[in-house]
């Protein structure tokens, strides 16, 4: 049977067995939240309510799920929800490459932002850097698919990750955990709550660490490469003198040192292949990935955060504002030639900081009618120093003392919005939603090499994003709903460009137009949810690296906007509760996509130098999985000291491929137009199958809730990248998943 055939086998099997199904679910709610037992409650709307009636394709994870999945970041989401990919990006700290529905965007450089946003507290991160975030001391994580720009921070046109942590309870408690698993990996968190002050003011201290060796062997001495040491505390402070207004003050800082190892994937195609040893060259894509050649990196980043609450109930209207600041400061060294050879070493030394505001107002005209208007205010400076060890041939060299003619990139956004969401419920079972947001983007960045300026733009972009849709709720337990949504990603300049012409130039922003159609339902214990989409994606922004004989780096990589694309997706999760002691999860995603019209400037094969239309209208989008399935189980059985939980998961991530490139070519090599028949294969990531398993003991330890953990993580040793690099016919690259772990964890709680 193929994994396509198992996997859709398995969800029939389980459908049959459960009728219909909700997303991941909330157990315990407060009366204040829960209407009746058991009931979902998501802000996906920047209001509470019920999952079942919120008109959005939305999954939600509630704590005491991650603690029974054994899960440790936001990559573990990663298939729980249809058509989501989560993967780790080393070339920039805690970065994450997210794709929600085909929407998706694989960089690390800073002044461009994510197409699908991590919000976490309310605060828009604006940046790939930081979202790869830890999930201990979560209260709940939102997956919200399709484009969310209307409600949450800015282009967001994939989807938004939405992260709650958990509030100061005014309780003394303490939550604390450590774990020790394969690849020497340690793992401390502990999270206190202070008595509350004077009735007034609660507060809560956290402290998280995790360590590794890496799953890398170093091929000429065996020794473990790929290290992390991450550690992240702070506090909260909570004051609340219980007259409808409240503020929460987080103050908090990361910080991170690792190794960014990457494998070789070049071939004898390009050009280093004859600069290096022949064992080297030639590479496959999955068991060889976990073994290196390059020389040592290391990264060191720094990044200090506050987060400002308030809340106010003024009777018919509620009033939020929230504040937002994060900076980072990072220096890395990566070997991307990925060789024993020195061929391409540098050192990158970044500043980034952001600053966000907003305010919201929601309530209520009459019984029928209900609104959230607000206003939002994004400001970041970045900062980029770049030293380039090329064809040095001696890696004692440092790239800062080798390199005369380093390049510095400077960059800053503005952007203000005002935006409102409505819901009218204009009869009985029928209401209509909509609003809409307009923002104002304005983009600077200049490039420089040697402290020459190579070039420098100024562009101002602007967008009326709007949102329309319809439920029909015939009773308690069925929803049906169509919504159309468009999303809006700002314009900018290319970071990478190194010759003049380029780096002054603008790309436009790039708009997606959503149309979606989808049903929830609720019979006894199960639910289901049910979401079919369209999305048509214009001016896409892509990235393409091309040779450029009078860049210093000798290539260049530049943004565009390059036609456009249709993805067509179905989507279903569900969530049965067949007895109070199991509970059955599962989610499938199914996507079509395909380019249109996407041609670019491209070098000649046939001399080199002159510049051609190359069409890659036949590649694959990246990240573009033609399915996504998870199958999940969770039993919990009472025992004489407590409890005992067991949980197992199966995942399946169809290949996808992560860089446009180039496969093959075909058509007038000489004038054009080309055409590029695909995308390198080894960009592509092979059909995965990941099997998870936990079991967790659960007593009672000298008066306080103690839990004892064992898990495995790609239990089926499933190996192969998690992303995959080419470089102008020069070189190429690629990092490793990790492959089977294991390990034990011990938490208590009082």
């Amino acid at each position: 049977m193929t994994n396509r055939k198992f996997v859709f086998a398995a969800l029939a099997a389980s459908t049959a067995l459960t009728g219909a199904v909700p997303a991941f679910a909330q157990d315990v709610q407060t009366e204040q939240q829960a209407a009746v037992p058991g009931e979902i409650i998501v802000t996906a709307r920047r209001r509470e309510e019920a999952l079942q009636d919120t008109p959005v394709a939305v999954t939600a994870v509630n704590a005491q799920m991650i603690a029974d999945k054994a899960a440790v970041n936001i990559g573990d989401l990663m298939g729980t929800a249809p058509n989501l990919i989560i993967t780790n990006q080393n070339s920039g700290a805690a970065a994450a490459n997210l794709s929600i529905r085909g929407l998706t965007y694989a960089d690390v450089e800073k002044s461009q932002e994510p197409t699908v946003g991590v919000v976490v507290d309310g605060v828009f991160i604006g940046t790939s850097t930081g979202q790869f975030f830890d999930f201990f001391d979560i209260e709940q994580i939102e997956v919200l698919r399709g484009p969310q720009g209307t409600l949450f921070g800015r282009n967001t046109i994939g989807g938004v990750v939405n992260i709650r942590r958990s509030r100061p309870t005014g309780n003394l408690g303490v939550k604390a955990e450590a774990s020790y698993g394969k690849f020497n990996t340690l793992a401390t968190r502990a999270v206190v709550n202070l008595p509350v002050l004077g009735d007034v003011l609660s507060s809560k201290f956290f402290y998280f660490h995790n360590e590794s060796d890496g799953w890398y062997r170093q091929g000429q001495t065996g020794e473990r490469r790929g290290f992390t040491n991450n550690e992240n505390f702070g506090a909260s402070f909570l004051f609340d003198p219980g007259s409808g207004f409240d503020a929460l003050l987080t103050v908090e800082k990361q910080v991170q040192k690792f190794d960014p190892a990457v494998a070789n994937l070049t071939n004898s195609s390009e050009l280093f292949c004859g600069l290096i040893p022949a064992e080297q060259c030639g590479r496959n894509g999955t068991d060889d990935l976990y073994t290196v050649f390059g020389d040592a990196n290391v990264s060191n980043y720094s990044a200090p955060a506050i987060t400002f609450e308030m809340n106010g109930d003024l009777g018919d209207i509620s009033l939020t504002s929230v504040t937002g600041y994060r900076e980072s400061k990072e220096g890395q060294t990566q070997d991307f030639d990925a060789s024993s050879t020195d061929l391409y070493y540098v050192f990158r030394d970044q500043e980034y900081d952001q600053f966000s505001q907003e305010v919201r107002a929601a309530g209520d005209v009459g019984s029928s009618f209900d609104y959230v208007v607000g206003a939002y205010y994004f400001s970041s400076n970045y900062e980029l120093d770049q030293w380039t060890r090329l064809f040095a041939f001696d890696n004692t060299v440092d790239p800062r003392d080798y390199d005369t003619n380093p390049q510095h990139v400077e960059g800053k956004t503005r952007s203000v919005a005002v935006f409102g969401d409505f819901n009218w419920a204009f009869a009985e079972t029928l209401r209509l939603s909509f609003g809409g947001r307009f923002t104002r983007d304005k983009k600077s960045l200049s490039n420089a090499f040697g402290g020459n300026l190579i070039g420098q733009g100024s562009d101002t972009f602007k967008k009326f994003t709007p949102k329309v849709g319809i439920d029909w709720r015939p009773n308690d337990d069925m929803m049906l709903y169509a919504s159309w949504s468009q999303g809006y990603r700002s314009g900018g300049f290319s970071p990478r460009a190194g010759s003049a012409a380029r780096a002054s130039q603008s790309y436009g922003p790039e708009t997606v137009d959503s149309y979606e159609v989808g049903g929830k339902f609720t019979m006894g214990v199960v639910q289901l949810n049910l979401a079919g989409f369209v999305s048509k994606y214009d001016a896409l922004q892509q990235n393409n690296t091309l040779f450029c004989a009078t860049c210093a780096t000798q290539n260049e990589t530049i943004t565009s906007n390059v036609g456009s694309a249709t993805i067509k997706g179905l989507e279903a999760d569900f969530t049965a509760r067949l007895t109070p002691d199991f509970v059955l999860n599962g989610a499938l995603g199914i996507l079509d996509s395909k380019f249109k019209d996407f041609i670019v400037g491209g070098i000649s094969p046939a001399d080199g130098a002159t510049v051609i239309p190359f069409d890659f209208s036949g590649n694959d989008l990246i990240y573009n999985p033609d399915m996504t399935a998870s199958l999940s189980a969770t039993y919990t059985q009472p025992t004489s000291f407590g409890e005992m939980v067991g949980n197992v998961g199966y995942r399946y991530i169809g290949r996808y491929d992560q860089q446009i490139s180039i496969g093959g070519l075909s058509g007038d090599l000489a004038n054009g137009p080309v055409t590029v028949e695909g995308n390198d294969p080894r960009v592509r990531t092979d059909a995965q199958n990941l099997v998870d398993a936990s079991l967790t003991a659960r007593f009672d330890l000298a008066g306080a809730e103690a839990h004892l953990t064992a898990y495995g993580r790609n239990l089926l040793d499933d190996r192969g990248m998690t992303h995959g690099f080419t470089v102008g016919g020069l070189w190429s690259f690629g990092t490793a998943r990790e492959p089977r772990s294991y390990g034990l964890t011990l938490g208590v709680e009082f």
